[in-house]
C-alpha cells in the first residue's frame, strides 16, 4: 500500500504544475478589437460629464452627466440613451428631440467637461481611481499612481477595457494607450 501513495504523489505534482502554468497563460494578448477601440471615435458611459449648449438657449445650456443607466437627463425632453453614442450621435439625437415641439431649429454642441476614471490596481505606488487625459498611455497612468513598486513587472501590463458592451482583457506594452473606464492591472514579476 505504501508504494501506491508514492506513485501518486508525483502525478500530483505534475497535475498541480499544469494548472499552475495554464493559470499562468489565461491572459493572451490583447485581440485586435481592443486597438481598434483606441482609434475609434469616443463612446459615452456613465461618468462622462458633458458641457451642453444649445445656441440662444442659455436655460438649456450647461453640465450634464451620463448616469448609470447610461442616460443624460435633459430640460424639456427627458432622459435621452447616451451609452456607446459619439458626441455627434447624440447632439443629432438632443437636437431632433428639441425640434418636436420645443425649438425650431436647435443648434446643439457637445463637449466632454470631464472623462470618466481609469483604474490603474497592482504593483504601483498608489492604487486607485484617477482622472482620464486624453492621449494617456499606460506609462502615463502609472506615473500619475506613484510609478512601479519594486515588485512590478515593467513590460507590460493587463487593462480590461469595456468594447461594445464587452468586458475584455488583454496584454499591452507600457507605451500602449488607454482610453477612459479603462481598468490597469500592474502585474508582480516572477523574479
Amino acid at each position: 500500500m505504501p508504494s501506491a501513495r508514492l506513485k501518486t504523489g508525483p502525478v500530483l505534482a505534475a497535475l498541480s504544475l499544469c494548472l499552475a502554468l495554464a493559470g499562468c497563460s489565461s491572459y493572451q494578448p490583447a485581440p485586435k478589437a481592443f486597438h481598434e477601440a483606441t482609434i475609434q471615435p469616443y463612446r459615452l458611459d456613465s461618468g462622462d460629464r458633458l458641457r451642453i449648449n444649445v445656441f440662444e438657449q442659455a436655460g438649456l445650456s450647461g453640465s450634464y452627466t451620463v448616469d448609470q443607466a447610461g442616460y443624460v437627463a435633459f430640460p424639456l425632453i427627458g432622459a435621452i440613451p447616451s451609452r456607446g453614442h459619439t458626441l455627434p450621435e447624440l447632439e443629432t439625437m438632443i437636437a431632433n428631440k428639441l425640434r418636436q415641439g420645443y425649438l425650431r431649429d436647435p443648434d446643439v454642441t457637445i463637449e466632454v467637461d470631464r472623462y470618466r476614471s481609469v483604474f490603474i490596481m497592482g504593483e504601483v505606488g498608489q492604487a486607485g481611481q484617477y482622472s482620464y487625459v486624453p492621449g494617456m498611455t499606460v506609462q502615463n497612468a502609472i506615473a500619475v499612481a506613484g510609478g512601479y513598486s519594486p515588485r512590478a513587472n515593467q513590460a507590460n501590463v493587463d487593462i480590461t477595457r469595456k468594447i461594445n458592451g464587452r468586458v475584455i482583457t488583454g496584454r499591452v506594452p507600457i507605451s500602449d494607450p488607454i482610453l477612459a473606464g479603462d481598468t490597469v492591472y500592474v502585474r508582480e514579476r516572477l523574479f
